[in-house]
């Protein structure tokens, strides 16, 4: 039987930093996450203050890039398309996951639903991340499960009556309010606002989406990106 051949000390202790480069190499490939919403600043300043939010490091191996393009539903989708194709023919590299955030607000029902076929059919897919009626239902799951169909203005009203019951004064929901990711924070409950969110969604079926009210798919965007940093670590 021939002999085991011993490898030397120093090359084996050189194989193994090399090991653990390659590892760390694996596993903080950086990763491209994009976020384009119709509206210019209330969804925009959300996602800018989970963002900051998040602890230190967390971005080493990611880059998290926000828009507010202020674009009506059907329009929205086909303006991430164009900002996906300039954004990698100027960077040479592709986004892992992009996802837009857009209301059902007023717009017409095949406006909406067309929006979110065009999104999922589009190459790669681009994930959507929403509401019917309006972005506001994500907030006002932090405080509450809330069944009925209903308007933005609806919202405000019962947003405005939970907070002001648990700060014990006053609040006057303001739209484009920087500050509203640090209240949901401080007194709101974001996950229960994921399982009343999934609960709304089980209440519907189909495929006319306009139709499922109320329902908001941001709950699956916030899991995204606490999945995605979480496995940056």
């Amino acid at each position: 039987m021939a002999r085991k051949q011993k490898v030397p000390n120093h090359l084996k202790k050189r194989l193994e930093r090399e090991e653990r480069k390659r590892k760390v190499g694996i596993r903080q490939q950086r990763q491209y996450f994009l976020i384009v919403c119709e509206g210019e600043k209330t969804e925009p300043l959300y996602f800018e203050a989970f963002k900051a939010d998040l602890p230190k490091g967390a971005l080493q191996n990611t880059t998290l890039e926000i828009e507010g393009e202020g674009k009506n539903t059907l329009s929205l989708i086909q303006e991430v398309q164009k900002i996906i194709e300039r954004r990698e023919r100027a960077s040479g590299r592709q986004y892992d996951q992009v996802w837009a955030v857009f209301d059902r607000d007023s717009f017409k029902a095949e406006h909406f639903n067309n929006a979110i076929f065009k999104a999922r059919d589009a190459t790669p897919e681009i994930f959507c991340a929403w509401s019917n009626e309006a972005f506001e239902l994500w907030y006002l799951l932090h405080f509450e499960f809330y069944q009925d169909a209903a308007s933005r203005h609806d919202y405000q009203a019962r947003l405005e009556q939970a907070i002001s019951q648990r700060t014990g004064k006053p609040f006057q929901y303001r739209k484009n309010d920087p500050g509203m990711y640090a209240l949901l924070k401080k007194h709101g409950n974001t996950r229960q606002a994921k399982l009343w969110a999934i609960e709304l969604e089980n209440r519907h079926e189909g495929e006319n989406f306009a139709d499922h009210n109320p329902c908001t798919k941001v709950y699956k965007l916030v899991q995204a990106l606490n999945d995605l940093f979480n496995s940056s670590k």
